[in-house]
């Protein structure tokens, strides 16, 4: 042992706690980098919990049925609306759409008109009707991912039963307009005001005038007009005009090719349109010749 001089004992580091703090450092950093990525993972979760539901009441607000159909024919999810038209419920979800009795009248290819969708990735666009007689337009068309990968079908059903409704009205009124305007006693021209140009012309009125209806859509109104009513019936046609009249009657002649004149009584009125002008005239004759006739008789 060294003596006269001062005792100075040596320090010495323990490896083991050298190792412990540096793990406690790893430790904490790795906790840190989970701490943040648990709140992007939370940012994420939240905005895709807000991107679900905004798609869910997009669809509920736009009240068109909508059935996600999984690439195996597999029911993926489904709004509301989709539920009654097609005859769905919770339980079904998973399920082959083979599996679900449909609501559709009349239309027992969906399975085949689904997978040929898939088949072509072409749309398919049907109209169909349910038991309760609604009416919809269905479009299949493919499900693509953000990647253009293709992961089934989305079937969607729009309500267009007013329309159907509306369409088939007008064609029954239409059609009864049609009807009245070919078998009517008297004699009907619509007139182009603009022109003086026929636009077209029933049956009776081409057989008052003697020509044939193919004749009379290449002439001009007036150049049946007897040359002794002509300005009388433009003074009234420009009276019309002018005042925004419901139009006018009054008795004149036509001449036919063969050169017999036949006396009518003509009653004509503006047809008003959407913008309230009068493009077209609407002529009514009644072949009145045998009473002239008979009136001219008796005054001899």
């Amino acid at each position: 042992m060294p003596t006269g001089g001062n005792f100075v004992q040596s320090k010495r580091t323990n490896p083991s706690t050298g190792s412990i703090e540096t793990s406690k450092e790893e430790l904490q950093s790795v906790n840190e980098e989970l701490a943040t990525v648990n709140a992007e993972l939370q940012t994420k979760v939240g905005d895709l919990s807000r991107a679900n539901n905004d798609m869910n009441n997009l669809l509920a607000g736009t009240g068109i049925g909508t059935i996600f159909v999984g690439y195996k024919l597999r029911i993926l999810r489904f709004t509301p609306p989709a539920a009654k038209i097609v005859n769905l419920i919770p339980s079904d979800v998973g399920r082959p759409i083979a599996h679900i009795v449909s609501n559709l009248v009349g239309y027992d290819h969906l399975i085949a008109d689904t997978q040929g969708v898939l088949d072509t990735l072409l749309p398919k666009e049907v109209n169909v009707q349910t038991v309760d007689g609604k009416r919809f337009a269905m479009r299949i068309q493919p499900y693509r991912t953000l990647e253009n990968v293709i992961e089934g079908v989305v079937m969607t059903f729009t309500d267009i039963t007013e329309m159907v409704r509306t369409a088939e009205a007008l064609r029954d009124s239409v059609g009864r307009f049609e009807n009245l305007f070919e078998e009517s006693p008297l004699g009907i021209a619509l007139i182009d005001s603009r022109t003086g140009h026929i636009k077209d012309v029933n049956p009776m009125y081409a057989k008052i005038v003697g020509r044939t209806r193919e004749e009379m859509l290449r002439i001009d109104w007036m150049s049946i007009t007897h040359p002794e009513d002509v300005q009388e019936d433009l003074d009234n046609m420009a009276m019309m005009n002018a005042r925004k009249t419901s139009g006018f009657q009054m008795e004149k002649r036509y001449l036919r090719p063969d050169g017999t004149i036949v006396w009518v009584n003509m009653t004509i009125a503006p047809v008003k349109t959407e913008d309230q002008a009068h493009p077209y005239h609407l002529c009514m004759v009644e072949d009145i010749t045998e009473r002239k006739r008979v009136e001219d008789a008796a005054q001899r």
